[in-house]
């Protein structure tokens, strides 16, 4: 290995190089105040991560993002502006028992590219028959097992790059994904800003996760109090494009 890429004396580097946390909070810019009137808010959404812990089944699906948004924020912050909503998802597949959930999906991100603050970032959806070994050891059942992937790293990483560029003074994470605690982390202690999760746990069996809890500066978990909240940030059964063209709420999701 050339010297540059190793230490000065060319001699292995065996030492954990990796910043602590103590490193990187000496090194971090003094915070603005969360309560200050000029508060910039950038808000990153695992898509499957919501979906699943809050919409899957219910009449809620046909959300819309950004007037949920602000119904979290607004008893959180007297004043703020949201400057970016990014969504995180991935193109799902047909399934035989779901053989129109691509299309109604498509329906969705075309309401979603409606509002103005929003950009969708996809990842991919993954698709495999595996072989899994029956609980009782008797034998092995073939298993079609779906799998979304990327979009933890995609909101890693614009989680960093957007706290590296200035783009907020605060973040709200939307996720029960414990993947995220190293960059939150990283966001808050080397960047300044303030970051706080929302961890989508409406359903009774979901529970936040603490280790995303301890790195945030704040929490506000969307659980069954948020339901009326839910219920108000549903977009109009027919979005009127402004073309003469419309954006039906898929039936099923009535």
């Amino acid at each position: 290995m050339p010297e540059s890429l190793d230490n000065p004396n060319g001699s292995p580097q065996d030492e954990d190089t990796s910043l602590s946390a103590s490193t990187l909070r000496s090194e971090a810019p003094e915070r603005e105040p969360l309560a200050s009137p000029a508060l910039r808010i950038n808000v990153y959404i695992d898509g499957f991560n919501l979906y699943f812990g809050c919409l899957a089944g219910t009449p809620y699906r046909w959300l819309n993002i950004a007037a949920l948004v602000d119904s979290l924020l607004a008893p959180v912050f007297p004043l703020y502006t949201v400057s970016h909503i990014r969504y995180f998802t991935a193109p799902v597949e047909n399934r035989p028992n779901n053989p129109y959930a691509r299309e109604r999906q498509e329906v969705y991100f075309r309401a979603l590219r409606t509002l103005p603050r929003l950009s969708l970032h996809f990842g991919k959806f993954k698709t495999n028959t595996r072989s899994y070994m029956l609980a009782d050891g008797t034998g092995f059942a073939e298993v079609v097992r779906s799998e979304e992937k990327g979009s933890d790293v995609n909101l890693a990483s614009y989680l960093l790059i957007d706290a590296i560029d200035g783009c907020y003074d605060v973040a709200v994470v939307i996720s029960n994904d414990t993947d995220l605690v190293l960059p939150i982390q990283l966001a808050r202690d080397r960047f300044g800003v303030a970051v706080g999760v929302a961890a989508p746990i409406y359903f009774r069996n979901r529970y936040p996760m603490v280790d995303l809890e301890e790195v945030a500066d704040f929490k506000i978990h969307i659980t069954r109090a948020h339901k009326a909240a839910l219920r108000a940030a549903q977009f109009p059964e027919q979005i009127d494009l402004g073309d003469g063209s419309k954006i039906y709420r898929p039936p099923s999701w009535a």
